[in-house]
């Protein structure tokens, strides 16, 4: 049985920074569940990328390390993921021994449904060097936030790290450092769908969209008393143009 340790938490950091500059390639098995889609497997030359903050990762979630695994013929740690958000969906990340960065990740929901999986079924010789996102929450965003939106019950462990403007609707993205919401605010409703919530304020809606429990996502908009994009000031800029 995987036992808790004070610094299982520090190795998986160490693996995810590493995963920033380095990866490795080879065929990847990705399965996608949620959301729906026509085909849910495909393979892949790497792991798709995730929208990681290591540092918040550590922090909102409880990590735990097991092992000995092999994956890919290649001998790993696999590290549990729980967050401290019981609604939020839990990982679970392969990291290499030798080479220390991710081989295969897994995110199930709070019910214990498989959501994603990556998993390498052959890994090449040598890693290649990576460019992964470095994501930073710019100052005043969660205010600036809270003001278009006012009422938003941000669920716990979740920040706002982004907005971006499409057509005419919004997109904040919210984090906890692994699992993304997407908070968006339009002139039209969404269809529903499990994974979506939308609450109409005056002549706009606001959808909060993810890997939540359905009441979770319900209740987050539950408040919302109005709609005012205005407030989000500079953070609102256009998304870029296509040449």
């Amino acid at each position: 049985m995987p036992s808790a340790s004070a610094t299982d938490a520090d190795d998986l950091l160490r693996a995810l920074q590493k995963a920033r500059a380095w990866e490795a390639r080879g065929q990847v098995q990705v399965t996608v569940l949620f959301p729906p889609r026509d085909v849910p497997t495909k393979m892949m030359g790497k792991l798709p990328v995730l929208p990681l903050r290591p540092g918040a990762v550590v922090k909102t979630f409880t990590v735990v390390k097991a092992g000995p695994e092999t994956l890919a013929g290649r001998a790993v740690t696999r590290f549990e993921l729980t967050p401290l958000n019981v609604g939020a969906a839990r990982w679970r990340l392969w990291v290499d021994d030798a080479w220390n960065v991710p081989l295969g990740f897994e995110e199930r929901g709070a019910d214990g449904a498989l959501a994603r999986q990556a998993l390498f079924q052959k890994v090449n010789l040598r890693l290649v060097k990576g460019q992964g996102p470095s994501l930073s929450v710019a100052p005043g965003l969660r205010a600036a936030v809270q003001g278009a939106v006012p009422g938003l019950r941000v669920p716990a462990g979740f920040t706002p790290v982004s907005v971006q403007q499409k057509d005419r609707r919004v997109e904040v993205t919210l984090s906890d450092g692994l699992n993304t919401l997407a908070l968006v605010l339009a002139p039209r409703n969404v269809k529903a769908a499990p994974g979506v919530a939308s609450r109409q304020v005056g002549g706009r809606f606001v959808w909060l969209v993810g890997n939540l429990p359905q009441e979770a996502l319900k209740a987050a908009l539950s408040q919302v008393r109005r709609v005012d994009e205005s407030a989000l000031g500079t953070f609102l800029a256009p998304a870029a143009s296509k040449p």
